[in-house]
């Protein structure tokens, strides 16, 4: 074992200094690391209870996508997620979701897609979403009864501009 080089002065060589230096270092960098990681379990998570139905008969929605998003303050969708199949009884659950806002979107084969934005502020959450069956597509060229008419005879009272006039 090699004692450390000392001079008359006392004094330990630079050699030395530098691998004490860096050892501590070291140290500093895996502590600081390890407080970053702080335990996560401190931070409170609820747990989220969700069933699926048909809006129309309110029969369960089997198989149905839920996925779950965080949500920032600002409105950001974070990174990352979670993604359920709700079981044959349209029921899915998710324990340890951290309290804030959470985007919940369900995509069903045969309905509209369903989102929304829900604030978890509580220990056990219960949601029921119902999802509705597709609508028709609006089209300019079909006739659509339940729109008024009226506006285009409003537009009879005032006499056609003349395209062959000259402007005054």
């Amino acid at each position: 074992m090699k004692s450390a080089k000392v001079s008359p002065n006392g004094e330990v060589s630079g050699k030395i200094k530098f691998h004490v230096l860096a050892c501590l270092l070291l140290v500093a960098a895996l502590v600081s690391v390890a407080v970053a990681q702080r335990d996560k379990a401190e931070d409170p998570t609820a747990i989220l209870n969700i069933l699926v139905i048909k809006e129309d008969n309110g029969k369960p929605v089997r198989n149905a996508a839920v996925i779950m998003h965080p949500v920032s303050n600002s409105g950001k969708q974070s990174r990352g997620g979670v993604e359920l199949k709700t079981d044959i009884d349209g029921k899915t659950s998710f324990d340890g979701i951290p309290y804030g806002k959470l985007r919940v979107q369900v995509l069903a084969s045969g309905f509209q897609t369903f989102g929304e934005d829900y604030e978890v502020d509580k220990a056990k959450l219960d949601f029921v979403i119902k999802l509705k069956r597709p609508q028709g597509q609006y089209s300019i060229y079909e006739s659509h009864p339940e729109e008024k008419k009226d506006d285009k005879k409003d537009d009879k009272s005032s006499p056609p501009a003349d395209p062959n006039a000259k402007p005054q």
